[in-house]
């Protein structure tokens, strides 16, 4: 196998590994500004509404019903009282939620978490599941005491939201990836975190990761 077919498979195989974001936006510019950020993450691969198999999509009040309903949501929703849209809608952000949030939102929805907030603490009450429930998480940490956070962590904690790995982290803030490894395990450790998307859950619930 000479080297350039080694390289496309690698491609093929590191492409597979990202998750397709499906963007059904009403508004069409933003739609398009979304997928243009979307698609700098290294795990993410953003697709238009009418692509094929999705792992999670992007919706919006004026979406209508463009998306099967076998597709986790991420609506982002200026009109608080308004009507649920059909399908499993997973994560509810505001209408001007930040790019970065609005990404970090799609990976925790397709890994089954239910994020609801306004990244400011405030809560979309309104929108419930077909048995009544709320999108909140059962778990929510709604009245828990914050955990306090370094100034380092916290940049650690707003690159974790943005999918980023060790390596990047490291590179991102000019330090080794043993102490950036440090600084992840030290952040699992005080949010009470099974894992790095867990965190990012339970950082987002609290107001850890603003907008």
């Amino acid at each position: 196998m000479d080297m350039l077919a080694s390289e496309r498979i690698m491609t093929d195989s590191a492409a597979s590994r990202r998750l397709v974001v499906l963007i059904a936006l009403g508004d069409a510019a933003r739609a398009e500004r979304l997928a243009a950020s979307l698609a700098a993450s290294d795990d993410l691969l953003p697709v238009v509404a009418g692509g094929g198999r999705a792992d999670v999509a992007i919706v919006d009040d004026r979406s209508g019903d463009t998306v099967p309903a076998s597709i986790p949501r991420v609506l982002l929703s200026g009109r608080a009282g308004s009507e649920r849209p059909a399908g499993e809608v997973f994560a509810v952000m505001p209408a001007g939620a930040d790019d970065l949030l609005i990404a970090a939102a799609a990976r925790l929805a397709t890994a089954g978490y239910r994020v609801s907030g306004d990244g400011g603490g405030g809560r979309h009450e309104d929108f419930h599941t077909s048995e009544g429930e709320s999108f909140e998480d059962e778990t929510s940490d709604e009245h828990a005491v914050r955990p306090t956070l370094s100034p380092r962590e916290a940049e650690v904690l707003a690159l974790l939201a943005e999918g980023a790995p060790n390596k990047v982290i490291a590179r991102r803030l000019n330090i080794s990836v043993h102490t950036a490894k440090f600084h992840v395990a030290a952040i699992l450790i005080k949010l009470g975190a099974a894992n790095r998307t867990d965190a990012i859950a339970i950082a987002m619930r609290q107001g850890l990761v603003l907008v």
